[in-house]
């Protein structure tokens, strides 16, 4: 075989087929023998012999080329199979008579024709049943709005039983996973089925001799290894070891040569024709060897010498590098490619030549860099490296890439793919994958598959080609790369290189890093991580397979890139997400792969695996006794649905069918003996029913799918029906008969199946299975003769229609069910009468017209033929709408009679015969068969395109059928002398529907459409009342009766209020309009809509018409309100706002209702946020009071906030403070009295209010202690403490108030006159005021008040919640205080200190400029309260004794304001003077610590000026400078010298913005970088040294000190200038400016 073809690597071919088909996998290879051996004889039956047996029976052979080894035990306890086994599963029937549920006709919601509507919206039941049970005239409901479906489903889906087994989940034994059908992956356990995924095989005698410690000692330690047709191994004493697949060492390549002085063996390879190995050594040598001929080397290629690697004119890995990468291009023995451990890549190409001396060879660089020998001052280089090589090998299939040499390289920042020849040009790029984990693995591989031929249909055709592709991966992210040729426009010229495209197809992401990937077939990836997991892949779906561990391989692996890659990992960054977290070790080496079996070197062995293919896992199924999952997993391989592509079939089915399907035959041939015996009659003891219904069900799905019929019916059904098991098989056929994937069975196993089934009575399922055969295969007479002794009417219409084209026999079957029973109605024994039955099954006869007149199969729901069913509808309806009896069969029949005892058959005897039975049911499927076509009355439609002279009467009167003439025909027939209401009111209804939709089809009289309303509108019961409406609304819409005004009464009393409202609508009546929606009490919210439509501006409403509607509002105010008052006032508000005087007077007695009226009309709130807003404009004042009243009672927290936004003429005081005080309004009562100029008032009353919560403070205080609920007593003490704080706060506000307007009006007020004799007389001092009081002004006497109220109230509470004086010896038996004791003075105390805040804050306010003004006096105040405190205490002085401590904790009290305020501002002082002291001091280290340089280079010149290798200047020009900055401060500190070089330094320092700045009058002063360690810096009147290091001998050019930017570059201030004159700007520039960044 060629090199070409034998590189296929996976291509599904001739020889891969047959390694498949063999499954042989390398057992019977001399010495490669696998881990674990067979088992030997388990003890149980052998079917290998049954299988050899098969093999020349069946119809297709097959050889695998190996037996089966028996099953595993698979007998049980009990292995008889007794008639127990064999019952009706759970579920069905028994021997009870079909159900009645199942017998019946169900109405279904599904349209009858395609595009046919539901006729109208109902949601009524249709019960029929219930009907024909009981005989009476109960009517149906909704009979119109539902479509008749049979019992039978129209569909598998929805059928109640178990569904086909190929759809369900698979046998119950706990095998292997592998029996189920295309299973998902996350139900996939490798570890769980019988077969190894991969079969790993240990290589005995190539690891005992490549691993001794002689070949250690001899030849070293393997290091890399490479297979084709020979294993080749690498040591590290740079010998190459060749092993054969016997392994046999063939050849020890490398003693005695240069080779031993290269060091070790970094990495082999083979050629495409297998005669030569290359090896790449640790010292950047390559040598390639013939293996005919290993004596000496074939071509060396040599690491370049120091001086060629400083000359350049050559290229050449670096000495002492290590070539990781090697390969051949092409099936050159000459052309190489190989890559180093330092990032560097080359082709090498010999010349041809006598020998190795006599070859030249030209060596290319294609990646990397040389090392620079001196390092440059520019930016350091990235590090980089190639983690992954790899030559495109050659595939089976011409390419335009054979000839390019193809390379593909990765490193850690990119993929490129080179072509050598003619030239090295770069083909394509690509960057690693943005959505890598940042600080992830460093790791990277890949791997080529060539193109190859696929397999076609047949030899004749040209064989397609794949395409060629690239895996690779960058840690855990894999991408599959296609390479095609490009399409040119033109043709290429001889010397141009076709043009490629490269296209990233698939991409997959691990959950861990990839280190080794390989393709093990055209379709199939070997995917290694990190911890050693072997992934299995299918490409194109990439699918993950298998996953399982191989870390006890103990794969070998080494560091190679760590040390190159340091930089990329030990500088990590954490916003770059370049850097890796750790570089993974190097397995290219060591995981190799070679026609779809994978190489591993380990440390001390070597392994071969290889995939278990389709024939090795069936193999493995049936060894483990798992036939049943083996046939199905052959018949998934048959379909496509198992995983083809790993197991190595082909994907075409024409080439995979016949591989797989002899296999199938083989193994259910073998497993049906082995389970049903060998002999007739006998049966295995191992298999019980279930495990044998399996066995069918497998068997079935198989025949199924490879459409085997034949072997079905024939082998398999006759095995089971010698062991006496039919009915198994017979019963696993059901679910596939009624989905359809079984249409015929031969008359043999039908009759098998009726008897089956009718002995087990389940005549109901052998209905639905008839029904769902083809009738062409049938017995026919056997059929139907059993379908009437069984009653299976369903069945007999099914085979009358489709087998003999007759559709008037079910009719006369079906009628004469109808004619009058004889026997009792009544139930016996659980059991269905005759008479009960009869009338069930007659009751099927609606849907088989439904059906039939729509095109549809009764009982299937198929469409049928057109011209079949044009004779169908014609034939049906010649019976339904025959005038007279007619005589069936038409030949040697006799008339078929509707009456008895000789009476006269009435007109359209059938008719009436099925109206009498049920009539809604009739119109219900005739209203299906007015949506089909049939009924529009054309004129030239005969069958099959005769004239009428052609066909039969049936057909002739049939075709004349149109929907007047059955219209007519009712009408006529079910008069009201012969039918009760209870059916005439459907044919009203039967007419008022289908009238609007055909106008053109269907022509009434105006009395009968009046005779249709009437009927509708004297409905027997109330069930069907909304029918009725329904239906005279489908009228009204199209027909308009002249005399409309008569039928009002009619629908007022019938309550149609839809059809009154729209009458009403239409005749502009909106006054009665308007009243009906008041009516309708299911709909009474409507009624806000019809207002507003009435109502609205450009309704077109005449005055008269808006004073109806108004008068039918105001009739109806209290029920619009009932309704919702809300939407009531916002409906009035808006259409009609003069009636909301009468609605309210309509609400006196529900004041909550009124109430929320008003609320929702003089605070709507917003529909945006649902937040109320004011609307008071124009609001009568008697509204506002009501309101307020009102919301006293229902909202009196919301009372002060609303009218504190109210002018004071919008409330009379004397309204609304009687609600106010009973209701307990205070506050706003206060605000109120306030507001009318009662200042005074409001105040006593507020104290008023005071002194009542003090006292009920003070008794719950007294009485805590005894409480036996104290939850309760402090809930109540802080509710009281609450009101207490909020009244005080209203006081505050009313002092602070009455302040503000007492300086307002005393600014109006004329300066006071004062008199010579004493001070001005105040004109507010009251003469009536206490001692200490007589100085104070009324607003002064307002804040004493108040802060009498609350000290005092502070201060008797205090009394009560302190212990007393001289309770000491009692404290033990004392109870515990109380939350409301501790916490009551604290509150108090609290609402004092609020107290005097706000009058300090009144006091201390800034005088007004009036010269009159008097402002509010805090001492006098204080004053005087001190004194009335005194007083108090004074009197009390019999009770007890007044105290200082008294007067100072009152005192302590007021003044604690002050002092907490004082500590507050002191705290806050001090946190800002620490956090601006940080702050500045940040900024100040921050300026002081500079900016560091980018570079250690001027960005000008290049030349190095700080850091390593600036010179020893830099440092003399540090230390002078140190002395210079000295010896100035040494001036400064005794006070002589004036600016020292130190301060123009200081002066000269940069501003920390953008650009630089120098002084103008120092202009020799530059920016420098603060820091003496990072940056030298320079001056002006000596030379720097920092950068010429590298200058040339000479006098040194003074290039001026450092300027370092914000950016952080940095420039010799002499170059910056230069840069800045070629610029056109002036050198001596008052701003620097970097040239880099601009």
């Amino acid at each position: 075989m060629s090199s070409r073809s034998e590189e296929t690597d996976g291509a599904v071919d001739d020889e891969d087929v047959e390694e498949v088909t063999t499954a042989l996998a390398g057992r019977e290879s001399a010495g490669l023998s696998e881990d674990s051996q067979n088992g030997g004889d388990r003890g149980q039956p052998d079917i290998g012999r049954l299988a050899e047996e098969e093999r020349d029976r069946v119809r297709t052979t097959y050889s695998n080329g190996s037996t089966f080894k028996g099953y595993s035990s698979v007998e049980h306890e009990d292995g008889s199979v007794d008639q127990g086994d064999l019952e009706p599963r759970s579920g069905s029937p028994g021997k009870l008579s079909p159900s009645i549920d199942d017998s019946l006709s169900l109405p279904d919601d599904t349209p009858s024709v395609q595009g046919s509507i539901l006729s109208s919206p109902g949601s009524s039941t249709f019960p029929s049943q219930a009907r024909l049970l009981s005989g009476s005239p109960t009517p149906s409901l909704m009979p119109f709005d539902r479509r008749f479906s049979s019992r039978l489903p129209s569909s598998h889906l929805s059928s109640p039983r178990a569904t086909s087994p190929a759809f369900l989940s698979n046998h119950s034994r706990q095998v292997s996973l592998s029996s189920q059908v295309a299973p998902e992956e996350s139900d996939k356990d490798a570890s769980s089925a019988p077969w190894e995924v991969v079969r790993w095989t240990k290589l005995k005698r190539i690891s005992g001799q490549a691993f001794s410690e002689v070949t250690k000692r001899k030849f070293g330690v393997p290091t890399c290894i490479s297979a084709s047709a020979s294993i080749v191994i690498g040591t590290s004493k740079g010998i190459i070891l060749i092993f054969d697949y016997n392994q046999a060492l063939k050849s020890i390549i490398g003693p005695g040569t240069k080779a031993l002085e290269s060091g070790a063996i970094t990495s082999v390879a083979i050629s495409a024709d297998h005669s030569t190995v290359a090896g790449g050594h640790a010292h950047g040598d390559i040598f390639t060897w013939e293996i005919a001929r290993a004596a000496k080397p074939f071509l060396h290629i040599p690491h370049l010498e120091p001086g060629q690697l400083q000359a350049r004119k050559v290229d050449g890995h670096t000495p002492g590098v290590a070539i990781i990468h090697i390969g051949f291009l092409g099936t050159r023995h000459t052309a190489i490619v190989s890559a180093d451990d330092r990032g560097m890549a080359f082709s090498h190409l010999a010349s041809r030549g006598l020998g190795a001396v006599a070859r030249m060879v030209k060596t290319t660089r294609i990646l990397g860099r040389y090392p620079e020998s001196v390092p440059t001052v520019v930016r350091p280089r990235k590090p980089s490296s190639i983690l992954a090589f790899s030559p495109l090998p050659l595939g089976n299939a011409e390419q335009v890439t054979d000839d390019m040499g193809l390379v593909a390289m990765l490193t850690p920042f990119l993929l490129v793919i080179v072509s050598t020849t003619p030239i090295a040009q770069t083909q394509h790029k690509a960057a690693r994958p943005k959505d890598i984990p940042a600080h992830a693995t460093l790791s990277g591989c890949l791997a080529w598959f060539p193109s190859v031929k696929l397999k076609t249909k047949s030899a004749s055709e040209t064989n397609p080609v794949s395409r060629t592709k690239l895996v690779y991966c960058w840690s855990n992210i894999l991408t599959i790369l296609e390479v095609t040729e490009a399409e040119q426009s033109a043709p290429l010229e001889n010397d141009r290189p076709p043009s490629l495209q490269f296209r990233a197809r698939s991409r997959w992401k691990a959950e861990e890093a990839i280190v080794a990937v390989q393709w093990l077939g055209r379709s199939i990836i070997g995917v290694l991580t990190i911890t050693q997991q072997l992934i299995i892949l299918e490409d194109g779906s990439m699918r993950m397979t298998d996953a399982f561990d191989i870390m006890h391989r103990q794969i070998y692996h080494r560091d190679l890139f760590s040390k190159q890659l340091q930089t990329l990992v030990e500088q990590l960054d954490d916003e770059d997400a370049s850097m890796h977290g750790v570089v993974a070790d190097a397995f290219f080496g060591s995981f190799r792969a070679y026609k779809g079996r994978i190489f591993l070197l380990g440390n001390n062995d070597v392994s071969m695996g290889t995939l278990s293919n389709w024939a090795d896992r069936l193999l493995a199924l049936m060894e483990d006794g798992d036939f049943v999952g083996a046939i199905r997993l052959a018949t998934s391989y048959y379909t496509g649905n198992g995983e083809k592509l790993m197991v190595g079939l082909p994907e075409d089915n024409e080439l995979r069918h016949p591989v797989v399907e002899s296999k199938v035959y083989e193994m259910m041939s073998a497993s049906l003996k082995y389970a049903l015996g060998q002999k007739k009659g006998t049966t295995s003891r191992s298999m019980d029913a279930s495990q044998l219904q399996e066995l069918a069900n497998a068997c079935i799905i198989a025949c199924v799918s490879m459409d085997a019929m034949d072997y079905l019916f024939e082998d398999v059904f006759e095995r089971y029906d010698e062991g006496s098991l039919g009915g198994i098989l017979l019963e696993a056929l059901e679910p596939y008969i009624l989905d359809g994937q079984i249409k015929s069975i031969p008359p043999v196993v039908l009759k098998e199946l009726v008897t089956y089934f009718t002995s087990k009575n389940l005549d109901s399922r052998l209905e639905d299975m008839i029904c769902n055969l083809e009738t062409s295969t049938m017995d026919i007479d056997q059929v139907t003769a059993l379908c009437k002794d069984h009653r299976l009417y369903d069945a007999l219409i099914y085979v009358w229609n489709q087998a003999l084209g007759d559709y008037i026999t079910p009719m006369i079957n079906l009628l004469s069910l109808l004619l009058p029973p004889s026997g009792s109605k009544t139930m016996s024994n659980g059991e269905p009468s005759h008479e009960f039955r009869n009338v069930t099954n007659a009751s099927k006869i609606f849907p088989y017209l439904a059906y039939t007149f729509t095109s549809r199969v009764y009982p299937t729901g198929e469409t049928m033929d057109p011209e079949k069913a044009a004779k169908a509808k014609a034939e049906v309806y010649y019976v339904l709408f025959s005038g007279r009896t007619i005589t069936w069969p038409t030949v040697g029949g006799k008339p078929f009679l509707t009456q008895q005892s000789g009476k006269d058959e009435p007109p359209y005897p059938y008719l009436q015969m099925i109206l009498h039975f049920d009539a809604p049911s009739l119109l219900s499927a005739l209203n299906e068969a007015f949506e089909d076509g049939f009924l529009n009355g054309a004129t030239d439609r005969l069958v099959n395109g005769g004239s009428q002279n052609d066909i039969s009467e049936e057909q002739v009167f049939g075709l004349a059928v149109t929907r007047q003439l059955i219209v007519s025909i009712l009408l006529e027939t079910m008069n009201p002398k012969q039918f009760p209401p209870e059916d005439t009111i459907y044919l009203d209804m039967f007419v008022a529907r289908n009238l609007p939709k055909f106008p053109q089809f269907i022509l009434l009289s105006g009395s009968a459409i009046q005779r249709v309303l009437a009927g509708l509108c004297n409905y027997p019961g109330d069930d069907i009342a909304e029918d009725c409406q329904l239906s005279v609304e489908y009228l009204l819409s199209t027909h308009h009766p002249s005399d409309l005004e008569s039928l009002i009464p009619l629908f007022e009393k019938a309550r149609f209020f839809r059809v009154l409202k729209f009458t009403f609508r239409t005749e502009k009546k909106y006054a009665r309009l308007l009243q009906t929606y008041f009516d309708d009490q299911e709909n009474l919210m409507d009624v806000f809509e019809c207002i507003a439509d009435c109502l609205r501006p450009g309704a077109g409403l005449t005055e008269k018409q808006q004073r109806e509607v108004h008068s039918v509002i105001q009739s109806h105010a209290r029920d619009l309100a009932d309704i919702d008052a809300v939407r009531s006032a916002q409906t009035i508000e808006t259409y009609a706002p003069a009636l909301h005087h009468d609605i309210l007077s309509a609400l006196e007695g529900e004041p909550y209702t009124e109430f929320t009226y008003l609320q929702a009309i003089l605070e709507p709130k917003s529909p945006a946020d649902n937040t109320p807003s004011l609307s008071l404009e124009g609001r009568a004042s008697e509204l506002i009071e009501r309101y307020v009243q009102l919301m006293c009672r229902y909202a009196a927290s919301h009372v002060a906030d609303f009218i504190s936004h109210l002018h004071s003429a919008s409330l009379r005081l004397e309204a609304v403070l009687p609600a106010m005080e009973s209701s307990g309004v205070v506050d706003a009562a206060v605000v109120l009295m306030a507001r009318e100029g009662q200042v005074r008032a409001a105040m006593d009353r507020l104290l008023a209010h005071l002194s009542t919560l003090e006292s009920a403070l003070l008794g719950l205080l007294r009485a805590s202690d005894d409480s036996p609920d104290p939850d309760n007593t402090d809930e109540a003490t802080d509710d009281i403490l609450a009101a207490i704080q909020k009244y005080t706060q209203v006081g505050i506000w009313l002092c602070q108030g009455q302040s503000k307007a007492a300086a307002a009006a005393k600014a109006m007020q004329p300066p006071t006159i004062t008199s010579v004799s004493g001070p001005p007389r105040h004109p507010k001092r009251s003469s009536s005021l206490k001692k200490g009081q007589a100085d104070l002004t009324a607003d002064e006497t307002l804040w004493l008040d108040l802060l009498s109220s609350t000290v005092r109230t502070t201060r008797l509470a205090s009394v009560l919640t302190s212990p007393l004086p001289n309770s000491t010896d009692d404290q033990s038996s004392a109870p515990s205080p109380t939350t409301a004791t501790l916490t009551a003075p604290t509150a108090l105390r609290q609402t004092v200190q609020a107290a005097f805040t706000a009058l300090l804050q009144t006091t201390s306010s800034p005088p007004s400029s009036a010269p009159t003004h008097t402002r509010i006096r805090f001492l006098p105040i204080l004053t005087a309260l001190l004194t009335s405190l005194s007083t108090s205490t004074s009197a009390s002085a019999s009770s007890s004794s007044p105290s200082l401590a008294e007067l100072r904790q009152v005192l302590q009290t007021i003044f604690a304001a002050y002092a907490y305020e004082e500590g507050m501002l002191r705290l806050a002082e001090g946190l800002l003077e620490s956090d601006l002291f940080l702050s500045v001091d940040e900024l100040r280290r921050g300026r002081e610590r500079g900016w560091k340089a980018r570079s250690v280079a001027c960005e000008g010149c290049g030349r190095r000026v700080w850091g390593a290798g600036a010179g020893g200047g830099v440092w003399e020009q540090w230390e002078k400078r140190r002395r210079e900055d000295k010896r100035a401060s040494r001036w400064r500190n005794i006070g002589q010298g004036g600016t020292s070089l130190g301060s123009e330094r200081r002066s000269g320092e940069g501003s920390g913005k953008g650009k630089a700045v120098v002084s103008r009058n120092t202009a020799d002063t530059a920016l420098e970088h603060p820091s003496s360690a990072s940056v030298p810096e320079g001056s002006p009147t000596q030379p720097d040294n920092a950068g010429n290091a590298n200058a040339q001998e000479g006098e040194e050019e003074d290039l001026g000190p450092l300027v370092v930017f914000a950016c952080r570059h940095i420039f010799h201030r002499g170059c910056l200038q230069k840069l800045l004159r070629k610029d056109g700007e002036a050198p001596l520039s008052a701003e620097l400016r970097c040239l880099v960044c601009k």
